[in-house]
């Protein structure tokens, strides 16, 4: 019974894999965009929102922002790295013919996406603190994950396992600051 629903997942994630991939073939406007926006969650960003927030926000918003946003990171990178070198699953592209990466990864193994975790991770933080963010933050975190899938660096179940990892640890973070 496990043993048929694992291989119905890896095959679900495999089709799903490369019908984004493939999406490749659409041109080269794509393929910029997607770097981009896989690039804009690499995390230089955060310390100069981070600090962008504090300057520019009442105290009594920017203080426990930052102060959740330092814990919540701090565990993501820990269960992050934890599962990663528990899991070691290999990237996409050294499992099936035909695949090459479009972005060069991080890191050797595939499960779970950390861009994608880090992006769901500020996109919860963001939409917690400034409601107005919410959609906004949504769509590009959701995109962040599309990119990493589409440059060939995870399948979509690495993506939804740093979505779940990034908003958990932001949640937890705003829950031990607040």
């Amino acid at each position: 019974m496990l043993r048929h629903f694992t291989n119905s997942l890896t095959r679900w994630d495999t089709l799903l894999f490369q019908y984004i991939f493939s999406l490749g073939a659409k041109g080269v406007f794509l393929s910029r965009s997607f770097r981009f926006i896989s690039w804009s969650s690499n995390g230089w960003l955060y310390p100069f929102l981070g600090i962008y927030v504090y300057l520019t926000v009442d105290r009594t918003i920017s203080r426990p922002f930052l102060l959740s946003a330092a814990t919540a990171f701090l565990l993501e990178r820990l269960l992050y790295h934890l599962i990663k070198q528990s899991m070691k699953r290999d990237r996409p592209f050294e499992r099936i013919l035909d695949v090459e990466f479009r972005v060069r990864p991080p890191d050797r193994f595939s499960f779970p996406s950390g861009h994608t975790a880090s992006a769901f991770l500020m996109m919860t933080l963001l939409a917690s603190f400034f409601p107005m963010l919410q959609i906004p933050v949504f769509l590009w975190a959701s995109t962040v994950g599309i990119a990493r899938v589409y440059l060939g660096v995870h399948y979509p179940t690495d993506v939804l396992a740093g979505a779940i990892l990034g908003i958990t640890t932001a949640r937890i973070g705003i829950w031990l600051i607040m």
